[in-house]
């Protein structure tokens, strides 16, 4: 299960390094997404799969007994979860502002100029 798995990072880091150089901003954008989705499950992975065995201690004891699931993992992914939701949603603002602005997402053709007449700054 785990080599599916990096096999499925492969792919995803691979389709992002290619969206990631394009011209548009946009694809720029999605690149940026599926890279950090690969990221979280590079750090799910590194916490190794175990089977359904919740990471609890039993009343009295020091340590568990037996395997259980690693908690950082977890908590860790649902953190970059909430980080690269709040970095996409403030891309995308920026890339509309961006479009508005300079009327194109082809990095080739933007130019530091004056705005466009129809732009509310």
């Amino acid at each position: 299960m785990e080599s599916l798995l990096a096999i499925a990072i492969g792919v995803l880091v691979a389709t992002s390094v290619y969206l990631m150089l394009a011209r548009n901003v946009l694809r720029f954008i999605f690149g940026l997404v599926l890279i950090s989705n690969a990221a979280n499950l590079t750090l799910f992975v590194a916490g190794r799969l175990t089977a359904g065995i919740p990471p609890l201690i039993k009343k009295g004891e020091i340590a568990p007994v037996g395997p259980v699931a690693n908690a950082l993992p977890q908590a860790l992914v649902l953190t970059a979860i909430v980080i690269g939701f709040g970095l996409f949603a403030f891309a995308l603002v920026l890339m509309f502002r961006t479009y508005t602005t300079l009327g194109t997402l082809y990095s080739d053709e933007m130019r530091v100029a004056e705005p466009r007449e129809d732009t509310v700054i």
